[in-house]
């Protein structure tokens, strides 16, 4: 059978020879294909003949690639800018609703102002966010409106609210001085931050700020929104409003502001706390003169109109000296609460205060501590004067308000020492005693207590009278123990001191704490014949309009505290602390005056109440961390700051005798009838006391138990005291 046939139904395997094998597998180059094919140079297709099909120009296809490009980049610009846009509208939707509805938003009325007046009517201080009355932008003189366009918004009349521009500029020259060293915000958005939102430098509060500027142009004119502006801007040292400032720094009113006093108010809107002319006059007037300049740039004055206004820089700033009539105002703001409850609308408050002796009362404490405050290595000081019936005619709470605005006449509470001395001898008075009764100055051993005199002397018998002028320590606390510390408590609590007082026998010496405002009270019906009389310092409440009365004060109900013959010997005691005791420097020509020094423990606090009938002056002088002075006592620098003072406010008054006139005991037998020898006295209880009364008793001036002593000066052994009894 032939080798290639095939029988039917038989398999066939296939057969290779050597030869056939390998010729049948090796593939063709035609059969071969590798990845760098599309590399291989291709032969060159014939070129296209005239008038027939074939390969298009390169810079055809060049032309094509840039066209699509463009339509691009178009495309997903418009896309970007679609999202963009939904984005803005997202964000200010999302602003909208944290916002109070626009329906709802109204320009919010200013808040009350408080004018506080003196006895005369005059203006003393305005307190209140808004000081200044609303003043039409027609009474302005033109200039000014234009000095604030030309410093912070010289597009004011050509944006919507928000000036793109304006930011953009201000973003480039911040980058260029790497700083932040212009703002981008209109006249309008500053407006809207004034009027309805905070201060906080938030992202949310810029983007609410842009939203109330757009509604506030959608709602109001131009006039309008400039006036507003004007009348709601701060101006620094509590001046909000163009009237307000004007009249805090110039005296007059915006309406009559010159050229360059006009660019330095614009100029101080950009930081009113650091540009304030009473602060920093440098700092306003360079300012001013970039207004000047903004300003003759902007074709809103002449050229020669800035030189000539930035080569005369004459700016009538009010001083603000030591600002003490604060001390009177925030006094005054406390108090108010209770008398006419809450304020919601603009009111005048009429006091007692009389600005001549304000103002001689700072400087008595001002030039007094200037001068002698290193010497005594004394900081602080504090008076308060008030008439017979409680008005209190001047008050100063320290010396710089700015410094520190704590009120050291009303809310410091120090060591009276010997000040308090005179509720003790009242106390004895007023339970038989008198001026003239004998009582020994002798060291005293109260269970290992012995308080001492400031000069560690003792005099042995003398007078209350001699006790009281010459502040022995020991006789005080004997009178304390005669007529029980409860009971001298009790008489300081009647004549008008608040503070809890502690009935311990260093009661005595003053060792409780109080204010000076309620100690001077306290003295006032020595001065008025023994009536009660409440500090006070406002006499009537009134709308701004005066169409409507708040508050009248009522003259206090005539309540006896002091029988007047009481008066009349404590008065002629404390008339002797002035002519040969502690107070020996004060002195009033033609006055006849009382009153009592008093130095707390280690000379930490020198106090003088002095008085006549006509005014009741206390002085404070320490410092504020209660640290020692320098030996500063009662005698001697509050005596000279009250002569100071008194001297001044009393001129061109006819003196006024104090109450009493007393003269002596009516007693045959008293003390100061007596002679040399024994003598009966009747106790404060009833008790009969023998008593030895030393020769020309009351008559003279008691000598020491040794020679070379100075019987001068107040106790300086309170902090010994309380460190005894209290373990202080």
């Amino acid at each position: 059978m032939a080798l290639g046939k095939k029988k039917a139904g038989e398999r066939r395997e296939p057969k290779f020879g050597f030869a056939e094998s390998l010729s049948g597998l090796r593939l063709s180059p035609q059969d071969r294909v590798s990845v760098a094919d599309d590399d291989r140079p291709k032969k060159p297709k014939p070129a296209a003949k005239s008038g027939g099909g074939g390969r298009k120009p390169r810079g055809k296809s060049r032309k094509g690639g840039l066209r699509r490009l463009i339509s691009r980049s178009v495309y997903w610009t418009a896309v970007a800018g679609i999202w963009a846009v939904l984005g803005v509208v997202g964000v200010l939707v999302w602003v909208g609703a944290h916002l109070p509805p626009i329906q709802s938003l109204e320009i919010p009325k200013r808040p009350p102002t408080i004018t506080i007046v003196g006895a005369d009517g005059s203006q003393l201080a305005v307190r209140g966010e808004m000081a200044g009355t609303n003043v039409s932008l027609k009474d302005l003189p033109p200039y000014l409106p234009k000095a604030f366009i030309a410093i912070e918004d010289r597009r004011f009349y050509q944006h919507v609210g928000v000036d793109p521009l304006g930011i953009a500029r201000a973003a480039v020259a911040n980058v260029l001085h790497r700083g932040v060293s212009q703002g981008g915000s209109t006249l309008t958005q500053q407006l809207a931050k004034n009027l309805f939102l905070t201060q906080d430098r938030t992202m949310m509060r810029k983007l609410q700020e842009v939203e109330l500027a757009l509604w506030l142009e959608r709602k109001h004119s131009k006039a309008e929104i400039l006036e507003l502006y004007l009348n709601r801007v701060y101006f620094g040292s509590g001046a909000y409003g163009i009237e307000a400032a004007a009249q805090k720094y110039f005296g007059k009113s915006a309406k009559e502001v010159t050229l360059v006093e006009a660019a330095m108010l614009a100029g101080l809107v950009k930081s009113p706390s650091r540009l304030a002319p009473n602060r920093n006059p440098e700092g306003a007037e360079k300012r001013a003169q970039l207004v000047l300049a903004a300003m003759a740039d902007a074709d809103f004055i002449t050229d020669k109109q800035a030189r000539t206004a930035i080569a005369n820089p004459v700016y009538t700033v009010k001083p603000t000296g030591a600002g003490t009539l604060n001390y009177v105002a925030d006094w005054i703001g406390e108090v108010l609460d209770d008398l006419v409850g809450q304020i919601d609308q603009s009111i005048v408050v009429e006091t007692s205060i009389d600005p001549k002796l304000q103002s001689e009362a700072e400087s008595a404490i001002i030039d007094e501590l200037a001068a002698k405050s290193v010497k005594f290595k004394v900081s602080q000081g504090a008076l308060v004067a008030m008439s017979p019936d409680g008005a209190v005619r001047a008050m100063i709470g320290g010396r710089n308000y700015a410094e520190s605005q704590f009120n050291r006449a009303v809310t410091a509470k120090r060591q009276p020492g010997s000040a308090f001395k005179p509720f003790v001898y009242l106390t004895a008075i007023e339970a038989g005693l008198t001026p003239e009764t004998i009582r020994q100055d002798a060291p005293l051993d109260l269970k290992g207590w012995k308080p001492e005199n400031y000069t560690h002397e003792y005099f042995g018998s003398v007078t209350l009278t001699q006790a009281l002028s010459m502040s022995l320590n020991t006789v005080a606390v004997r009178l304390g123990l005669e007529v029980g510390p409860k009971n001298v408590v009790r008489t300081a609590h009647r004549l008008g001191i608040a503070s809890k007082l502690d009935a311990n026998p260093s009661i005595a010496l003053g060792t409780s704490e109080v204010s000076l405002i309620e100690l001077v009270g306290a003295y006032t019906p020595f001065a008025n014949g023994g009536l009660m009389a409440s500090p006070h310092v406002v006499t009537r409440i009134r709308t701004a309009q005066g169409n409507k009365l708040l508050y009248t004060r009522l003259n206090d109900p005539q309540n006896r505290v002091v029988d007047a013959r009481a008066v009349s010997m404590m008065n002629t005691m404390m008339q002797e602390t002035l002519q040969s005791g502690t107070a020996r420097k004060a002195d009033l020509p033609g006055w006849t005056a009382a009153g009592k020094t008093g130095t707390s423990q280690d000379f930490r606090d020198a106090w003088f109440i002095g008085y006549t009938g006509a005014l009741i002056t206390g002085v404070w002088l320490g410092n504020d961390d209660n640290s020692p002075t320098k030996k500063a006592t009662g005698g001697g620098l509050p005596v000279e700051v009250w002569t100071r003072f008194m001297r001044a406010a009393l001129q061109g008054t006819p003196p006024q005798p104090l109450p009493g006139g007393w003269s002596g005991s009516p007693m045959a037998s008293g003390p100061s009838a007596a002679g040399p020898g024994t003598v009966a006295q009747v106790g404060p209880r009833g008790d009969t006391q023998v008593m030895t009364i030393p020769p020309a008793s009351g008559a003279t001036r008691p000598q020491p138990a040794r020679a070379n002593v100075r019987p001068e000066a107040d106790s300086g052994l309170d902090g010994w005291l309380m460190d005894r009894l209290f373990g202080r």
